[in-house]
């Protein structure tokens, strides 16, 4: 099968982890031990998310006052590279040694009249107490949020247009590459009243890119890898239940949480529903029983309502 991996945020960086590179390494490796277990005759596309790490290379850049911090899309693409040279490395010490490797930067369109930018909802960076995040969103002119007992950086997060490398990324797979792309949800750019390219202060929801990314590609799966083993209503609830099966309509009605859940449900439901092939969201360390149908929320047009796990 031809299968796109999205990677959340806790394969790269656990929440509250220091942002340090030895962490991250860490965390890719043990992602990439998992999906070495399916490589074996699949293609593989990998995307990921990069939140912490362009927030990083943000407040980095604020430190240094000698020049103008570089802006999102800029630093969107120092993280990309970072993210997908430590997932080659990683990945390719466990798959054989023939196996060739590629990282793309991958440019997403996005309208710059999107209410995303008047509206910011992404968090980027690590998490704050109240009363830092409140000085910080002061001193920076920054939109804060709450996550969780924490607080984090918001930014825009404009809708996934158009992946412009989606050619390159199809003539690597059809070379047996594994190819890394779409990082981040792709750098954000639009075309201005010249008809030029330019990139925009914003960060695009990954799993959004990422099922627009399988959609083009025509996967035959979709699998969102998060740090839980499936897409539960009432959640942290003693009445809690595991979505098993459920049809792309029928589980979009749910309203689960924007800030959580929701984006990932509805990437789900947008690849099932334009392609009529399956997405699973689920943990990366079930992904071999996701691929055999066995874990995970499983989001097909083949299911008539909505069923859990016993």
């Amino acid at each position: 099968m031809r299968i796109v991996i999205a990677l959340g945020g806790n394969a790269l960086l656990r929440r509250g982890e220091p942002l340090t590179a030895e962490n991250q390494r860490l965390n890719v490796r043990i992602a990439c031990e998992q999906i070495a277990k399916i490589y074996p005759n699949n293609e593989l596309v990998i995307a990921h998310g990069n939140g912490p790490q362009v927030g990083l290379l943000a407040l980095q850049g604020a430190a240094y006052k000698e020049v103008p911090i570089y802006p999102l899309d800029v630093l969107g693409a120092e993280s990309v590279g970072m993210i997908g040279y430590m997932i080659q490395q990683e990945l390719g010490n466990l798959v054989p040694f023939e196996v060739p490797f590629a990282t793309l930067l991958s440019q997403v369109e996005v309208d710059i009249n999107d209410p995303a930018f008047k509206n910011p909802t992404k968090p980027i960076g690590p998490v704050y107490s109240k009363e830092e995040a409140e000085r910080l969103a002061k001193e920076k002119n920054w939109s804060i949020a709450q996550d969780g007992d924490k607080y984090r950086r918001v930014v825009p997060s404009p809708l996934p247009k158009r992946i412009f490398e989606i050619k390159p990324v199809k003539w690597l797979l059809e070379k047996g590459s594994i190819v890394i792309c779409a990082g981040g949800g792709g750098i954000p750019t639009y075309y201005d009243e010249q008809h030029n390219l330019r990139g925009v202060e914003a960060v695009i929801d990954k799993d959004l890119c990422s099922a627009l990314l399988a959609e083009n590609l025509d996967a035959d799966l979709f699998i969102i890898a998060t740090d839980v083993s499936a897409t539960f209503v009432d959640w942290g609830k003693p009445t809690q239940k595991a979505i098993a099966l459920a049809p792309p309509d029928e589980i979009e009605k749910m309203g689960f949480a924007a800030g959580s859940m929701g984006p990932k449900v509805q990437a789900a439901v947008n690849f099932a529903r334009n392609t009529g092939k399956d997405a699973v969201i689920g943990s990366l360390s079930d992904i071999v029983d996701i691929v055999k149908g066995k874990a995970g929320t499983r989001i097909t047009n083949n299911a008539k309502a909505i069923s859990y796990y016993s």
